[in-house]
C-alpha cells in the first residue's frame, strides 16, 4: 500500500502547497478523515501497522489478495463498524481484534483458519460473521455472547458438533451450517425464537432436527444428508414454514401431517425413497413447488410429475374426494392410439401428414412403419413412449418434410448423426432418455427452435445448443447441470423460454441478466443461495434486474 494512503489524514495535499490562499472554510482537509479504504482485490502480502494513523475508518475492505497475517495495530480503529479479510491466506486472526467495541459485520471466509480466538464473543454489536470455508474443527463457546448477532455462517468446514450455547444467540435469523460433518443439531438450538433460516445441507443429520421455539423458522434446507424418518411430532412445530428442502437423503415416507405446514410454499423430496405420498399434500394453500422426481413413487404416473405442481396438486386433491383405485394399483393404461400393433395408421400419414408409434413399449420401429409412408410427405412423427435405445436410422429418409419429432420416454444414450441430417427440423422432443451429451454435429440443425432435454442425465449444458442461432426453446429441467455460460447465451438472439429446475447450478452467473430477450427463465430447485427464493418468485424480468445489479463494475 502506497505510504501516503496511510498519511492521508496527517499530510498537507499538494494543491494546498501551490500558494493559493485557502480560507479556513475552504480547508477541507483538515475538517475530514478518511472513513472507508477498500484495498481488495490486489496483490498484498501484509498490512502496515501504520494501519492505525486512519482511527476514523468505519470500513476496511481488503478481501481478494495474499494476506498471511493482520496487524495488532487493528485493535486501534475504535470506530470500525465492517472488516473484509475474505478470500486471503489467513492462518490466524489477532487477538487484538477482540477490543474493537463498535464492529457489526466481520468477514473472514475463505481463508486456512484451523480455529477463532477464544474471545470472540467480546466482540458484542457484532451483528454478522462469516467465517465460512476454512477449516474449523470447533466453535469457541464465548459465541453464546454474541447476543446482537443476525447472520452466522459456518458453512464449509470441518465441524463434527455445534456447541449448545448457540441457543443464547436470541437474536439469530439465519444459520448456515452447509457441508460439514453434523450427526445431530442439539437440542438446545430449538430455543432460538428469531431463527428464520436455517441451512443443514450437506452434513450426515440421520433425522430431521425438533424447534420446538422457532416459531419463526421459516426456510429449513437439510437436503443431501442420511435421513431417513420424518417425524410427525417434529413437522407440527414448524409451522412458519416455507421452504422444506429435504433433497437427496433417505426419506422413505412422508406423514400425513405434513398438511400442518400451512404456510409451505416450496417442498423439495426428490432423490429419495419414497413410494407413496399422502393425497392430503393436495390440500395445502400455499405450495407452489413440489419437486418429487428420482422417487419410487407407485401411486404416481411419471408423465403426471413432468406436468408440474399445479396438475400435481390437482391430481392429489381429487384421489382424496375419489374411492377410485387403491395406492398400489396402476393407473388406468389411456385407450392405444393406433388401430392395432401390426397397422399402420395410413390416414394420418396422408391427411395429417402425422406418423405415429408411440407407447408401444418396442425395442425398434418395424419396417412395415417406415415402408407405409411411401412418397407421401410426413411432417411429424411421434416415436415417444417406447424402450428405443438408439434413434430409429430410418428417420432419414424423412428429411425433406419432417420438421417436428417427439423420442420422448425411451431408453435413447446417445443423438446419432442421422438425426443431424433432419435440415427442416424445428421441434425436437427427447425428453425422459438418458442422454448425457449432444454431437457437435447437431449445429446443422438450423431451423430448430425448440428443443426439450428435460429428466435426462446431463451433466454439462449442451455447448452445441450456443451455436443454433433459431433455437426459441430450451427445456432442460431435471438434469444435473452444474454451470451456464452467460456470454454465450447472450449471442442467441432469439432465445425467450429457458427451463433449468431441479438441476446441480452452485451459482446463477450475474452476466446472465444480460440475456434481455429472456422472456421465461425458470431456476427453481437447484441448490444455489442467490436470487433467493423470494427474488425467483417474483418472475423472469425481477430475476434478471436482479443479476444485472450483481454485475461487478
Amino acid at each position: 500500500v502506497p505510504e501516503h494512503v496511510w498519511r492521508i489524514n496527517l499530510d498537507v495535499p499538494e494543491e494546498a502547497q501551490q500558494n493559493l490562499s485557502f480560507g479556513a472554510a475552504d480547508r477541507w482537509w483538515e475538517q475530514t478523515d478518511l472513513t472507508k479504504l477498500i484495498l481488495a482485490s490486489n496483490k498484498l502480502q501484509s498490512l502496515s501497522e501504520d494501519v492505525q494513523l486512519l482511527p476514523a475508518l468505519t470500513m476496511l475492505d481488503v478481501h481478494d489478495n495474499q494476506l498471511t497475517s493482520l496487524p495488532s495495530a487493528l485493535g486501534q480503529l475504535e470506530n470500525l463498524q465492517k472488516l473484509d479479510v475474505s478470500h486471503n491466506k489467513l492462518r490466524s486472526l489477532p487477538e487484538e481484534l477482540l477490543q474493537l467495541p463498535r464492529l457489526r459485520s466481520l468477514l473472514v471466509q475463505h481463508n486456512e483458519l484451523s480455529q477463532l480466538p477464544e474471545g470472540l464473543g467480546q466482540l458484542l454489536t457484532l451483528e454478522e460473521l462469516d467465517v465460512s470455508n476454512n477449516q474449523l474443527t470447533a466453535i469457541p463457546t464465548s459465541f453464546a455472547l454474541l447476543v446482537n448477532l443476525v447472520r452466522l455462517n459456518l458453512a464449509c468446514n470441518q465441524l463434527r458438533e455445534l456447541p449448545a450455547d448457540l441457543s443464547a444467540m436470541k437474536s439469530l435469523r439465519q444459520l448456515d451450517c452447509t457441508k460439514n460433518y453434523l450427526e445431530t443439531v442439539p437440542s438446545k438450538l430449538a430455543t432460538m425464537a428469531s431463527l428464520e433460516q436455517l441451512y443443514l445441507r450437506k452434513n450426515k443429520l440421520r433425522s430431521l432436527p425438533e424447534f420446538p421455539s422457532c416459531k419463526l423458522l421459516k426456510e429449513l434446507h437439510a437436503g443431501e444428508n442420511q435421513i431417513e424418518i420424518l417425524d410427525a411430532e417434529n413437522l407440527k412445530q414448524l409451522s412458519s414454514l416455507c421452504v422444506l428442502e429435504l433433497r437427496d437423503n433417505k426419506i422413505k415416507a412422508v406423514p400425513e401431517e405434513i398438511t400442518v405446514l400451512q404456510k409451505l410454499e416450496r417442498l423439495d423430496l426428490a432423490n429419495n425413497d419414497i413410494s407413496r405420498l399422502p393425497y392430503t399434500l393436495g390440500n395445502l394453500p400455499q405450495l407452489k413447488f413440489l419437486a418429487l422426481e428420482g422417487n419410487p413413487l407407485r401411486t404416481i404416473r411419471r408423465d403426471l410429475l413432468q406436468k408440474g405442481t399445479q396438475e400435481l396438486l390437482k391430481y392429489l386433491r381429487s384421489k382424496i374426494q375419489d374411492d377410485g383405485p387403491g395406492p398400489n394399483e396402476e393407473p388406468p393404461v389411456t385407450a392405444m392410439t393406433l388401430p392395432s400393433q401390426s397397422k399402420v395408421n395410413t390416414h394420418a400419414i396422408t391427411t395429417l401428414k402425422l406418423l405415429e408409434y408411440s407407447d408401444k413399449q418396442a425395442a425398434e420401429i418395424p419396417a412395415a412403419v417406415f415402408d407405409a409412408v411411401g412418397t407421401n410427405p410426413v411432417a411429424t412423427v411421434n416415436f415417444s413412449k417406447n424402450q428405443l435405445r438408439e434413434i430409429p436410422p430410418r428417420l432419414v429418409e424423412l428429411k425433406d418434410s419432417v420438421c417436428d419429432v417427439s423420442l420422448g420416454f425411451n431408453k435413447i444414450s446417445s443423438v446419432s448423426s442421422e438425426l443431424c441430417l433432419l435440415h427442416k427440423l424445428t421441434h425436437l422432443d427427447l425428453r425422459n432418455n438418458v442422454l448425457t451429451a449432444l454431437p457437435e454435429e447437431m449445429e446443422a440443425l438450423k431451423r430448430l427452435h425448440t428443443i426439450n432435454l428435460a429428466f435426462n442425465r446431463f451433466k454439462v449444458f449442451p455447448s452445441v445448443l450456443y451455436h443454433l442461432p433459431a433455437l426459441e426453446t430450451i427445456l432442460l429441467s431435471n438434469n444435473q447441470v452444474g454451470s451456464i455460460d452467460p456470454v454465450q447465451l447472450k449471442g442467441m438472439d432469439k432465445l425467450g423460454t429457458l427451463d433449468l429446475q431441479n438441476n446441480d447450478l452452485l451459482q446463477v452467473p450475474p452476466e446472465l441478466g444480460n440475456c434481455e430477450n429472456l422472456r421465461s427463465l425458470l431456476l427453481e430447485g437447484n441448490p444455489f443461495r442467490t436470487p433467493r427464493a423470494a427474488v425467483l418468485a417474483k418472475g423472469t424480468a425481477a430475476v434478471l434486474e436482479y443479476l444485472r445489479s450483481r454485475i461487478p463494475t
